[in-house]
């Protein structure tokens, strides 16, 4: 450690306060989101089997992975470009930056909704096991959806982009998750269709895009930003050389999650890909506090590396990467623990995905432990890094993918994922470490992963003991959390759980 870097606690206080404010309303959309996730596919699973939740998750799937690839990159440069361009410029260049945003990403997604409505081919091939017409239809429903959903992802990247992650929380977190269980209650019990509850998902796209626009019109005027930008000020050169690569790294990011989805219903049958889904639900829930710090942290880090604070930028990393640890290890030992009775919740043939679920609680592990490495690469400007890196990560997923699904299913699945999880992450922290300097481990660190391993031992007393049975997880749950508390209090001041309460209480104040 340098000089500079040992007095970096002291300096580094606003910027964890500030991660730690955003991080308060990340934590309650996250554990919203997981929550009316979690409801949400357990009542498509409920209404329409395995089978049926397998066909909407596929439409799902190929949507969520274009409109995340017609983004171009624009959100995240907007993160990056817009809280820069507030730090250093008072943020007379956001007007450009936003139609150099804008846009691209609207032209390109209506350009990819076309092969969707006009092309029945796409259609029969992504869902095989579906009468065509029936496909047809599912497939030109989500494809008039995906414009407009795609803009209002790149606005939120602006909000973000202003200091606040209220909007993205309140639509992407809150908003989205809560409307599509409001509407797909009524439609599971009185109309259980693939098309309705399709349509239960996608309809919150609409409001939340007007949401978002009207949030930005907000933050602009708040922050002064709403200004005309000055003549030349459009940064189209500077702004789309760092979106290019993460538009093409953002392809790979969002695919990992949904490509064995896709490969299930291609390769296996309709009935694991559901089973599939269900379970990288219940992953994506235990990484959601890893979300909600890293929409905190981003903007920040941007900031800090802008006005050349960087002692102060690696110390918020080192912080935020302990409360990840901190928090969402235990859980996942926890699912990993007592895999059949938190997948019997969705119904008795979605148990066999037990194996599978463990494999990737391990992954996500490996994906929590190193903190949000990939966000410092792409605040840090590494967009080309970042693309490298997932790009192998996901070559590696594609590669075992095609290889075990067609023999393991739903493990050969979750195995592939797991893989590319594992290489992503670990790629992306040795590459902050060796050459931008970004540490992880310390002393709050090592104490994080004592505090885990403890539940992690007091779980697997538990389980030993009674079993994969629902009285063994309560008993699981009641003793983990004596055992967490306890370590809280107990290394408080390592953990920085102290600066943690007091921001919180600040702010609930």
């Amino acid at each position: 450690m340098t000089a500079p870097e040992a007095t970096a606690p002291g300096s580094a206080a606003p910027s964890v306060a500030a991660a730690a404010r955003g991080g308060w309303w990340g934590v309650a959309g996250a554990a919203v989101n997981a929550v009316f996730a979690f409801v949400f596919v357990g009542l498509i699973t409920r209404a329409v089997g395995a089978q049926g939740a397998g066909a909407v998750f596929t439409g799902v799937a190929v949507f969520t992975i274009l409109s995340n690839t017609c983004k171009l990159g624009a959100d995240t440069g907007l993160v990056r470009f817009v809280s820069r361009d507030i730090a250093v410029g008072g943020g007379r260049s956001v007007g450009a930056l936003l139609r150099a945003a804008v846009v691209p990403a609207a032209v390109a997604s209506t350009v990819a909704a076309l092969p969707l409505l006009l092309c029945p081919a796409v259609a029969t091939t992504l869902l095989p096991h579906l009468p065509p017409s029936d496909a047809v239809t599912l497939v030109r429903l989500f494809g008039l959806f995906l414009p407009v959903a795609t803009v209002g992802l790149v606005l939120l990247g602006a909000t973000q982009g202003h200091g606040t992650v209220l909007p993205f929380v309140g639509v992407e977190q809150i908003g989205k998750p809560v409307l599509r269980v409001a509407v797909a209650v009524p439609v599971a019990c009185f109309a259980p269709g693939l098309l309705a509850l399709a349509a239960a998902w996608l309809l919150p796209a609409l409001a939340g895009t007007v949401v978002a626009w009207l949030a930005l019109r907000r933050c602009r005027a708040a922050r002064g930003t709403a200004r005309p930008a000055p003549r030349g000020a459009v940064p189209w050169r500077g702004f789309w050389s760092f979106a290019a690569p993460r538009a093409i790294s953002s392809v790979f990011d969002f695919s990992a999650v949904w490509i064995g989805v896709v490969l299930l219903s291609a390769l296996a049958t309709g009935a694991e890909a559901g089973v599939y889904t269900a379970i990288g639900r219940v992953v994506t829930a235990g990484t959601l506090l890893q979300l909600a710090i890293r929409l905190a942290v981003a903007p920040q880090i941007s900031r800090l590396l802008a006005v050349d604070q960087v002692a102060e930028a690696r110390q918020l990393h080192r912080v935020s990467t302990c409360w990840v640890v901190l928090f969402s290890w235990p859980l996942f030992v926890l699912l990993a623990g007592f895999p059949r009775t938190v997948l019997s919740v969705f119904g008795p043939e979605f148990v066999q995905g037990a194996p599978a679920l463990v494999v990737l609680c391990g992954a996500a592990m490996v994906n929590v432990a190193v903190g949000n490495a990939q966000t410092v690469l792409l605040m840090s400007g590494r967009s080309s890094w970042h693309l490298a890196v997932t790009a192998a990560a996901f070559a590696v997923q594609l590669t075992v993918g095609l290889l075990t699904v067609p023999r393991w299913g739903v493990l050969g699945a979750a195995v592939s994922w797991g893989a590319a999880i594992v290489v992503e992450n670990l790629s992306a922290a040795l590459l902050i470490r060796l050459r931008l300097g970004f540490t992880t481990v310390d002393r709050g660190y090592t104490t994080a992963l004592g505090a885990a391993l403890a539940v992690a031992t007091v779980l697997g007393a538990v389980r030993a003991l009674g079993g994969d049975t629902l009285s063994g997880l309560a008993a699981g749950m009641t003793l983990g959390m004596c055992v967490f508390g306890t370590s809280l209090w107990w290394y408080r001041r390592p953990l920085g759980v102290s600066e943690l309460v007091g921001v919180l209480r600040r702010r609930a104040a």
